[in-house]
């Protein structure tokens, strides 16, 4: 890291041009060499880019930022916290620590964290930061986790990883053994330095190819940050044999939204079918990528509209995870019908349905936006259908 960023006259410069337009700035005449003002601006890039990821490093005085790429691909403090708040102990390890949000929120769950972070140059940037945050119970070392493991005597309670996917993987299935470190490689190493393990992937591993690449997995935790699915959280604790249990969770501002399910009874449950009754549910995004779409018909007793549309029905409105909608009208695919009714705006949904959403609009001419929610799905009959609905 380069100190001379953190000089009083540099920080001030990024905190007054903290809005500006970064291109602009790179042909604005200053004190500074153009040397200087590159890296001035890729620090500058680099906070903006945290003001509503990472707030607290955003506020803090004197923070020094990595690139880009590195604030890319760390946690947000809102899955971090979620992740802390899921484990406790002694002592934890990361040995993939990145930019150092995870272990700073663990610092708040175990009395020792290790922050592994082959980068030395990253390390020695989260080593700064650690002490502007005044968090003093983390140890910063330099060096490639599995090594570090490796050449210890030390056991601990909880072992976390964050693995990369390797750039040169082929095709576009993600695989564990594609990313480094090599997790299913490593676990007899992993599980000999500790009962339980952490491990955080992209939402693009499939949970079926995740669950035969680990052994042991006790937990998956699924989660979304208002309705987008950001990471998967995979629990794994040595000997466990049980059956996995799913988590989901959507956290939101107002009040995050939960649903647990085994993943073994999935394939076990029959759900009720309906034609549409008075209420529409629509999953949120963790249930989605979940795959609950039978334990949530079976647990929260709504019905679905059909095998493959995941939109579900009740005649009373329940608490539901998900978007709940009032049924208005109901009618048949049919595009007088559906012109007479002189909707010319609305949000439309498609599920199981032949045509999406730009084609619907272009061939009834209804813009965007508007109080009315349509919905163009499958029936259990089969039947092409239309739900007008709005939020009850």
């Amino acid at each position: 890291m380069n100190r001379f960023i953190l000089n009083t006259e540099i920080q001030a410069f990024i905190n007054n041009n903290i809005n500006a337009d970064t291109t602009a700035l790179l042909f604005k005449k200053t004190v500074f060499s153009s040397e200087e003002l590159k890296l001035i601006i890729d620090q500058i890039a680099a906070k903006q880019r945290c003001l509503k990821k990472l707030n607290t490093w955003f506020n803090t005085p004197n923070i020094y930022y990595p690139n880009k790429l590195n604030i890319e691909q760390t946690s947000s403090e809102t899955t971090a916290n979620y992740k802390a708040s899921l484990i406790h102990g002694l002592s934890i390890i990361d040995i993939t620590g990145g930019f150092g949000v995870d272990c700073f929120y663990f610092s708040k769950q175990f009395k020792q964290v290790t922050h592994c972070e082959i980068n030395e140059t990253l390390s020695s940037i989260v080593a700064h930061n650690y002490r502007q945050l005044k968090t003093d119970t983390i140890k910063t070392l330099p060096k490639n986790g599995i090594d570090v493991l490796k050449e210890s005597n030390t056991s601990f309670d909880w072992i976390y990883i964050d693995p990369s996917r390797r750039h040169d993987s082929k095709g576009k299935v993600f695989f564990l053994n594609d990313c480094l470190p090599n997790v299913p490689l490593h676990l007899d190493l992993l599980f000999s330095k500790a009962n339980n393990i952490l491990i955080k992937t992209s939402p693009l591993l499939d949970l079926s190819i995740g669950i035969n690449e680990l052994k042991h997995v006790k937990t998956i935790h699924i989660v979304a940050v208002n309705n987008e699915v950001k990471e998967l959280l995979w629990v794994l604790e040595n000997h466990f044999e049980g059956k996995i249990t799913i988590k989901t969770v959507n956290l939101k501002k107002e009040k995050n939204e939960h649903f647990n399910f085994y993943l073994e009874d999935e394939k076990l449950i029959e759900p009720e079918y309906s034609l549409p009754l008075s209420y529409l549910y629509e999953p949120n995004a963790s249930i989605l990528k979940s795959g609950a779409f039978q334990s949530i018909s079976n647990k929260l007793k709504v019905c679905k509209l059909h095998k493959h549309s995941h939109l579900y029905t009740s005649k009373n409105l329940i608490n539901f995870p998900g978007r709940i909608f009032k049924i208005k009208t109901i009618l048949p695919y049919n595009k007088k019908a559906i012109k007479k009714l002189g909707i010319t705006k609305a949000n439309i949904t498609t599920r199981n349905f032949p045509e999406n959403v730009q084609q619907i609009r272009k061939k009834l001419n209804i813009k965007e936006g508007g109080l009315l929610y349509l919905f163009f799905t499958t029936d259990r009959n089969n039947q092409k259908i239309v739900l007008i609905t709005n939020k009850p």
